[in-house]
């Protein structure tokens, strides 16, 4: 009898998990899963389990590291260490497949950062090429910010393989898209060129539960799932003639359900049979323990009523405002808890 995660992957769907974690990588790819990203709060929670602390030990004994030096070594450990392990699909699949996601530094989006958006940009390619060197199945995790759209042509053009995350509108998506792709023609050969590009789901539906609440009772939680599928079928559009040997893909991040009432395989079911998602450790246990089977439902939408009342009540720019201002704060909190974290440790491992 087919697993339902394993029917998730017949659909059509690649399964990447949002963990680094060793162990959650080992239990995946034994289901099926051929990619993974990172992310600081990830790191974070390796940290603090303790199984970091011989790693942490010996990266004290330089004493000129600082704590965001130490961040970065433990998150490019770690990284590397789930590389490996989707090496083989990556090398399987001629570089369509097998990735792991590097973000870069969240900080450069706190509200504290004065950098211009041009600074940023330069940054964003400085830092882009650095931990991209000498990697094959790594993808370099850019904002859909204006400072990191700012950077993707640069990033692209220099063979650097992207991840463009943090995407809620139709608006941010072209952006990234045209800009990766203006890169990607200055290339000498588009046989290595890879692209994808994240949008994310659940957190339309917490925005939309709030600030539009007059959407019909039909429409309220379906606006992140119909923003996904438009940005989805767009995506397939554009690259349909386009002659690049490996596929340019959207990610389906944000698949965890939020609403409690909500089933945790909601986001999971309505986007299988194409492309990619990054669900959390926790949605793939609760995919696998659910019994259920998944068919190919990306390409079906609501019926035309829900698709006018969302149209009509939802305001597009207003949305991704919102959600991008919180999300940048979701993006740069973590890193600076994750220092903060580093240099608790730092002091008690220091006393033993």
């Amino acid at each position: 009898m087919t697993s339902p995660l394993a029917s998730l992957i017949a659909s059509g769907t690649k399964l990447w998990l949002d963990s680094v974690d060793p162990d959650l990588v080992r239990t995946n790819r034994a289901r099926g899963a051929t990619g993974a990203t990172s992310n600081p709060i990830i790191i974070s929670n390796l940290i603090e389990s303790g199984r970091f602390d011989a790693d942490l030990k010996e990266v004290l004994k330089d004493a000129a590291l600082k704590s965001d030096d130490i961040a970065w070594k433990l998150t490019d450990d770690a990284v590397q260490a789930a590389q490996r392990v989707f090496l083989p699909v990556w090398e399987e699949t001629k570089g369509n497949d097998g990735y792991v996601s590097f973000e870069l530094d969240p900080l450069l989006e706190d509200a504290s950062c004065e950098l211009s958006v041009e600074e940023k940009a330069a940054r964003y390619v400085e830092l882009g090429k650095k931990w991209f060197a000498g990697h094959r199945n790594r993808m370099i995790k850019v904002p859909a910010t204006p400072g990191g759209l700012a950077a993707l042509e640069e990033l692209c053009a220099a063979s650097v393989t992207l991840n463009v995350t943090l995407i809620f509108s139709m608006r941010q998506y072209k952006a990234a898209r045209d800009a990766v792709w203006r890169g990607a023609q200055r290339r000498k050969s588009l046989e290595h060129f890879k692209s994808v590009y994240s949008i994310f789901v659940s957190r339309v539906d917490v925005y939309t539960e709030k600030f539009v609440p007059e959407l019909s009772p039909a429409a309220q939680g379906e606006v992140g799932i119909v923003n996904a599928k438009r940005i989805w079928h767009e995506n397939q559009k554009f690259w349909s003639d386009k002659g690049t040997p490996l596929n340019q893909e959207m990610i389906f991040a944000s698949t965890g359900t939020k609403k409690p009432s909500d089933p945790p395989w909601k986001y999971v079911e309505a986007l299988a049979g194409s492309d990619i998602q990054t669900n959390p450790p926790a949605t793939n246990e609760a995919v696998e323990q659910s019994g259920r089977t998944f068919s190919r439902e990306v390409d079906k939408m609501p019926s035309a009523e829900v698709l006018a009342d969302i149209d009509a009540k939802v305001d597009q720019q207003k949305l991704e405002d919102q959600l991008m201002k919180e999300g940048v704060a979701k993006f740069a909190d973590p890193f600076k808890a994750l220092l903060k974290l580093i240099g608790e440790k730092k002091a008690a491992l220091a006393s033993v």
